[in-house]
């Protein structure tokens, strides 16, 4: 080969690279040479209008309102009157700088939010002045409008992305919004829609002249779906309503779908208090109330002792194990049952005899210790029995999280061998050891919707269905499809344990829950309560709680009703939680005396007291 060739070859071949490159860019690809010319084009990013939602009849729940924000381009920005803009902006002139700072650092060239959720008559002030202000520029948007007061901690709320949402997701942009908490934030892809873009000619004074391209180039939005929820509005309400000035949590589902009917915790917020330019002051005084603790969803984030209703469990273990013969019965000869050193009162008279239907409706701890008991020793070993009852338990869905479409919750506790052998060692516990288990304390956990779960699973027979809060999406082809699961219980026992929650509400524990038409079966709680106290173990004021489910034999409703503080499951939790079965089944209640008395009754006193508490001591 000839030297000499090699370097005007190699020239040649340069040029030509560089040709036909500047051909592609000039005369083959020229929108995106134009639109890369910062100085001739602006692109604006175009919003969908965020996605509805609808309660299960089809009431709308949550739309939009008009909004605007204020954007700058940081390197359009001239000399501009800060003292006429901070005033329009209700804003300080440290606040501005310290955002326009904030803003440089993350682009000079992208527009960003430098002041959001901007309502109507604000807008028209700035409307009018804004040419005064090179660089910004006003955006219309929209902000979420409430059609209920209630069900702010499931729809959750919008704010503006954090630094972690962009370096998680390169969909947003700084000041955009995203769903925080609650269905806002589960079905986030779905409610956003996908932005689109415009693009607008400039001249050479930086004037907008009008579209690019007529026009043509735009990104047109895929508009946001809407979501129909599982809950009834009417009944969420109006559970909301029966725990005013109470804490605590009701959680309603349809048995046979796993739909969510109510999801209500008390104290609780209206919606409207996280929505527009307040919503970050508001947000903050919500957060520093730590006694009332409105953020905190009790109904999934809550975790504690079942008490009684977990009876019926043990009993439908102990008849899937064949350790009890329902119709057998245990005498109460001393009304109590030890257990390392620990006292069990049991409320029956003493030389009471009671069968598994009496041990239910009397809500008999004799009864279900000896049962408990009967569970455990039934293996060779402690270890193998609390391994079984273990494994029952756990296909109720206890002791972890049930699945449902929302972003928090706790998973409850079942405790297992492994615990007890590093509490107590291997051979250092037995079933009278753990003898709290058989009547739901000890240390079991549960939350109310996991309570409120299994009472579906006990209505149904035997399976439940995942609970959720979204019924169906617009404009998509598939039907959400929820998974089944079948617990480990055949569904011949559940019919005596059935029978004994029926008699509960005819002749036991919570006639107060009886409703005329209508067979009720449920199961009363006194729940115990304890804390730290100086370092020792304190007992105050018992939990009162309710598990229900109605119709007896075509159940339309199961729920869990938990009033913290409230003395014992009749008092409040049972009138509650029979009242919401009224409302739902009939959609009126006839018992007004009694709804006056749950709306108008108030625990603020008890929740006021100093924590003095009382002796420890196992009750009923």
């Amino acid at each position: 080969m000839n030297k000499k060739l090699i370097l005007p070859g190699f020239t040649v071949a340069v040029i030509l690279l560089f040709t036909v490159r500047l051909l592609q860019l000039q005369i083959v690809s020229t929108v995106y040479d134009k639109l890369s010319m910062g100085n001739a084009v602006v692109t604006r990013t175009l919003y969908p209008e965020r996605g509805f939602m609808y309660d299960r009849n089809g009431h709308l729940l949550v739309a939009n309102q008009p909004a605007y924000d204020l954007m700058v381009i940081p390197e359009q920005i001239e000399a501009f009157d800060t003292l006429e803009l901070t005033s329009l902006l209700e804003i300080s002139k440290g606040q501005l700088m310290t955002k326009l700072r904030e803003i440089k650092k993350y682009s000079t060239k992208l527009p960003s939010v430098i002041i959001g959720q901007i309502n109507k008559q604000q807008h028209a002030y700035l409307q009018e002045k804004i040419w005064k202000y090179p660089g910004f520029f006003l955006q219309p948007k929209s902000q979420r409008a409430y059609f209920t007061e209630a069900a702010a901690n499931l729809f959750g709320y919008v704010s503006e992305v954090n630094q972690n949402d962009l370096k998680k997701d390169n969909y947003y942009a700084m000041g955009e919004l995203i769903g925080r908490q609650g269905i806002e934030k589960y079905y986030e892809k779905y409610l956003r829609g996908e932005k689109g873009k415009a693009f607008f000619q400039k001249d050479k004074f930086n004037r907008i002249i009008g579209d690019f391209e007529a026009g043509s180039q735009n990104i047109s939005v895929k508009q946001a779906q809407d979501l129909q929820l599982t809950i009834d509005i009417e009944l969420q309400e109006y559970g909301e309503a029966l725990l005013k000035n109470k804490r605590g949590g009701i959680v309603a589902i349809e048995p046979h779908s796993g739909e969510l009917l109510a999801l209500v915790t008390a104290p609780s917020f209206t919606p409207e208090l996280l929505v527009g330019r307040e919503r970050s002051k508001n947000f903050k005084t919500l957060v520093q109330d730590t006694i009332a603790k409105p953020l905190f969803d009790r109904g999934l984030q809550a975790q504690y002792a079942p008490g009684s209703p977990f009876k019926t469990l043990n009993a439908l273990i102990a008849l899937q194990e064949k350790v009890i013969d329902p119709n057998a019965k245990v005498t109460c000869n001393k009304g109590h049952f030890y257990a390392r050193g620990a006292f069990m009162e049991c409320k029956c008279t003493i030389g009471t005899k009671n069968n598994l239907l009496r041990g239910i409706y009397k809500s008999c701890n004799t009864y279900f210790s000896n049962t408990y008991r009967q569970i455990i020793e039934a293996y060779p070993t402690p270890q193998e029995g609390i391994t079984r009852w273990n494994k029952h338990l756990k296909s109720f869905g206890l002791g972890n999280y049930l699945g449902y479409d929302l972003p928090i919750g706790q998973p409850g506790y079942i405790p297992d061998a492994d615990f007890y052998n590093r509490v107590y060692g291997q051979k250092g516990w037995k079933a009278p050891t753990i003898i709290s288990n058989a009547i739901g304390q000890g240390e079991i956990l549960t939350t109310p919707i996991q309570m409120a779960n299994f009472t579906a699973a006990i209505a149904n027979r035997g399976f439940f269905i995942t609970p959720h809060l979204v019924r169906s999406i617009s404009n998509t082809p598939d039907a959400i499809e929820y998974q089944k699961k079948w617990t480990t219980i055949d569904r011949e026992n559940f019919e005596p344990v059935i029978e004994g929650m029926f008699n509960v509400v005819e002749r036991g524990t919570a006639r107060i829950a009886r409703i005329k038409g209508i067979d009720v079966c449920g199961k009363t709680g006194t729940v115990e309560n304890f804390i730290q106290l100086n370092g020792e173990k304190t007992q105050l004021t018992d939990h009162s709680i309710f598990i229900a489910f109605a119709p007896k034999e075509d159940p339309k409703i199961a729920l869990a009703v938990f009033v913290e503080n409230g003395r014992w499951g009749a008092r409040w939790a049972a009138p509650i939680a029979s009242l919401m079965i009224e409302k739902y089944l009939t959609r009126t209640v006839q018992r007004s005396w009694l709804e006056n008395r749950m709306l108008n009754g108030s625990l603020a006193s008890e929740y006021e007291k100093p924590l003095l508490g009382v002796p420890f001591e196992i009750n009923e």
